[in-house]
Formats: structure tokens, C-alpha cells, sequence
């Protein structure tokens, strides 16, 4: 977890965990108050009280390469999140506000264990297009490795 702090008057804010492509959820702690606000470039930003949703809605944002919620409304889905895929829309509507395990669970028909499953894969996914990320981006610097001598 990377730590870095920003406050200003009684806000204090600090990277909860930073993420490739300048995408980040910093917690946000005003007095008793803590919640976590996911980040990107191009998106409106969203506010989470609990980290675990946070950092899952960033895994569906990789999962999908990016998404726009504007316009979604409260409940809505945004569109690129449809046909990505079950455990993807599974994933992205336990992060929405009182979608616990159970609601998620009813709302798929689906056994808990079995939702906890598909999340762990948008999960696993994410990771690995978070690492090829990494990849690309050092295979990038260092360009392609031809033989220069002959």
C-alpha cells in the first residue's frame, strides 16, 4: 500500500492503493469521518465507505479497460460493464450503495459462494491486465531487443 498525505483544514487525504495508468483509491479521512474514493483519468470519480468495494470497483474498471459511469444513474449499469460478462456485472453491482454478498446473491439468483467466485475472477483479471500493463510499459522502454550486431 502506498502512503502519501494531502490535507487541507480537516481533511486529510492519503493513497490507499495506487494502481498503473494514474488510477489510484485514496482515503479520504475528515474527523471521524473515512471513506475511499476511487480515481482515473477520465472518469467522475466514486466514494466508497469501505476499501474492499473500492478496490473492486477499480478491479472491474481494468477488467473492462475503463469505463464512464456519468449519466448512469444510482442504480444504473454503465454500458461497457453488460457485455463484458456475468462475474463482471456480478462484480460491479456488489460495489453499488446497499448491494451487500446476499442482495448480490438474490438479485443473480445465485449461492454466495458462487458470487464470491466470480469475483475473484474479475479479480484475477484485473491483475493480469494491470501486470501486462507493466510489461508492455518496460517492454516500451527498453524497445525491441533486435540483434545490432549482426
Amino acid at each position: 500500500m502506498s502512503r502519501s498525505v494531502d490535507q487541507s483544514a480537516d481533511t486529510e487525504e492519503t493513497v490507499y492503493e495506487k494502481y498503473v495508468l494514474n488510477v489510484r483509491v485514496v482515503e479520504v479521512t475528515d474527523g471521524d469521518d473515512t471513506r475511499y474514493r476511487f480515481e482515473a483519468p477520465d472518469h467522475c470519480g466514486k466514494t466508497f465507505e469501505d476499501p474492499e468495494m473500492a478496490t473492486l470497483y477499480a478491479d472491474v474498471y481494468f477488467d473492462v479497460n475503463g469505463f464512464v459511469e456519468s449519466e448512469t444513474g444510482e442504480r444504473g449499469v454503465p454500458p461497457k460493464i453488460i457485455p463484458a460478462g456475468r462475474d463482471t456485472m456480478v462484480a460491479y453491482m456488489r460495489t453499488l450503495p446497499g448491494a451487500d454478498e446476499d442482495w448480490v446473491s438474490c438479485y443473480f439468483a445465485e449461492r454466495p459462494d458462487k458470487i464470491k467466485r466470480l469475483i475473484r475472477n474479475v479479480r484475477a483479471r484485473a491483475e493480469k491486465v494491470r501486470a501486462g500493463v507493466v510489461e508492455q510499459d518496460v517492454a516500451d522502454r527498453h524497445g525491441s531487443r533486435q540483434n545490432v550486431e549482426g
